[in-house]
């Protein structure tokens, strides 16, 4: 099932304190979902607590993304944009009233229950607090979103991202 409704308060909070760490070492996710490419490495998507990782498995080597709070300890803020070698990231961040918040957050459960290459999270307390993960394979690599929802109380918060990789 790519919707897994977690047992465990999310460790990230707001998106104002997600980083970015690359390459950073790996942590264990609460849910995962591997996906394999036609033509190359298969992709791991991974939701931490109210966060995500994904991991590139090639042969001889691996990728690794990481957008959450630990994370801005390992690389930095959660910037607009950011490059390495054959990778790119793009990322914003939107607040929404109480009813365009719960529509956003009921579309993405939607995608995640019904879609293969989907993967969310979502967490107690609040049904719309979720993070959600899509990929698809972009040439020989991949092309991957995220969106981070964080209700608050005159709505909610989401962090949206959209990365390539490329070997």
């Amino acid at each position: 099932m790519p919707l897994h409704h977690l047992t465990v308060p999310p460790a990230d909070v707001c998106g104002s304190g997600l980083g970015l760490a690359l390459n950073a070492p790996g942590r264990q996710p609460l849910a995962s979902l591997t996906l394999a490419h036609p033509d190359g490495p298969a992709l791991i998507l991974g939701v931490l607590g109210a966060s995500h990782t994904i991991t590139v498995e090639q042969p001889d080597s691996a990728f690794s993304e990481e957008i959450s709070c630990t994370a801005r300890g390992h690389g930095g803020a959660l910037p607009a944009t950011a490059q390495a070698a054959g990778y790119q990231l793009w990322s914003h961040t939107d607040y929404y009233d109480e009813v365009e918040f719960r529509a956003i957050a009921a579309t993405l459960r939607e995608q995640c229950a019904r879609q293969d290459n989907w993967l969310g999270g979502s967490f107690p307390g609040d049904d719309a607090a979720l993070t959600a993960l899509s990929a698809e394979p972009d040439e020989a690599g991949w092309c991957w979103r995220t969106w981070h929802l964080y209700p608050t109380d005159a709505g909610g918060e989401v962090v949206h991202t959209i990365s390539r990789w490329r070997p």
